[in-house]
């Protein structure tokens, strides 16, 4: 397991950083994202769909619970938001393995259904409205991407 922090001062800067990281992604590539509401979940996701040459507008399926968007890689959206305490399965499995890049804000209402291995997205907001994400990557392959982030 490795983190880093980085902070961002303005929303195109987090959507800068999450568009390099979308060069490093893979089929199959996990990312949660945490932090409180408006802290950049969904801005961070816009971000990752520029990188991946998404051309449709990327908003939060809060009340659709899962967006696709087609790009060089699929991009799975996800938010579990409204999930909390409930206990089906609504078959999101079958997108956190798949051939795309899946990311699921507020992720910790299912976190039983997650694998550990994946890139973890902490988003806090400080007191000059700047974001501080703190990226940990569960995994060797998801380590070897926070290094590539870092040499970049």
């Amino acid at each position: 397991m490795k983190t880093i922090k980085v902070i961002t001062k303005t929303a195109l800067q987090t959507k800068q950083l999450a568009e390099k990281l979308a060069g490093f992604l893979f089929a199959g590539s996990l990312i949660t994202l945490s932090g409180q509401l408006g802290a950049g979940k969904t801005t961070f996701t816009q971000g990752l769909g520029k990188g991946l040459n998404i051309k449709k507008n990327i908003t939060s399926p809060t009340f659709t619970l899962l967006k696709t968007y087609q790009g060089d890689l699929p991009l799975y959206h996800i938010d579990a938001y409204r999930l909390e305490g409930l206990n089906q399965d609504l078959g999101f499995e079958e997108y956190i393995d798949a051939d795309g890049v899946c990311v699921i804000e507020w992720s910790h209402f299912i976190s039983d259904l997650l694998p550990k291995k994946r890139i973890n997205i902490e988003i806090n907001i400080l007191e000059d409205d700047s974001r501080e994400l703190l990226i940990t990557a569960n995994g060797k392959e998801y380590e070897r991407i926070l290094d590539k982030l870092c040499i970049q």
